[in-house]
């Protein structure tokens, strides 16, 4: 019976992006990896970005560098976390994912970790468009990115349909917060212990293949 890992996220989690090498190597060792924004920090869920909430942020992203070796550079505290104008805001992040899964779907957790780096990593703003196009023609994904240029209401609707199903299923199994991993065999769908990531991606792939 075919499975799939159904791997439920927000670009602008630091969870998230600590959980990146695990499902990376999910992917590569032949695990059907299907990644789902939940749209976490869009909308009413963007907010402003101010002295307590950075403090915060930079508290649980020390946690994460501790736990997984994943970076959280001194560039991105000052530039990002420091920066009071634009809105903690995983919309136009998300966007662009959605735009890599109608184009090139296989390549959407590649344009998920550069997304990462570059605003963890590199500092720069991920809520600008600029920024996101800059990626993604890195990456040579030269037709997502003219498609999220366009913006268009196929892209937009298939934005929204993949945020309400994450949505849907978070409720529906009771999952709090992101990552959340979701394996779906058959008819069925069983929420995995998310934990498994961070402390022990092996053992998290031999429940996976013996399910």
């Amino acid at each position: 019976m075919a499975k799939t890992l159904h791997y439920l996220f927000d670009p602008l989690c630091g969870w998230c992006y600590g959980a990146t090498p695990a499902v990376a190597a999910l992917a590569e060792a032949d695990i059907k990896v299907e990644p789902l924004p939940t749209g976490l920090f869009c909308g009413e869920g963007a907010r402003p970005m101010d002295q307590g909430f950075a403090d915060y942020a930079w508290a649980n992203d020390q946690r994460i560098e501790r736990l997984t070796g994943q970076r959280f550079t001194p560039l991105y505290r000052t530039q990002v976390l420091g920066d009071r104008v634009r809105l903690f805001d995983s919309g136009p992040a998300t966007v662009t994912l959605t735009a890599v899964s109608l184009i090139e779907p296989a390549r959407e957790l590649d344009a998920l970790k550069a997304i990462q780096t570059t605003r963890y990593v590199e500092g720069r703003d991920i809520t600008d468009l600029r920024t996101l196009l800059d990626v993604l023609k890195q990456l040579n994904l030269t037709d997502a990115a003219a498609q999220l240029e366009r913006r268009s209401p196929a892209l937009l609707a298939a934005n929204q349909a993949r945020t309400t199903r994450a949505q849907a299923w978070m409720r529906e199994l009771g999952a709090r917060g992101v990552p959340t991993l979701i394996l779906e065999s058959g008819p069925t769908r069983k929420l995995l212990d998310t934990s498994a990531i961070y402390t022990n991606p092996g053992a998290l792939l031999e429940q996976l293949r013996a399910a």
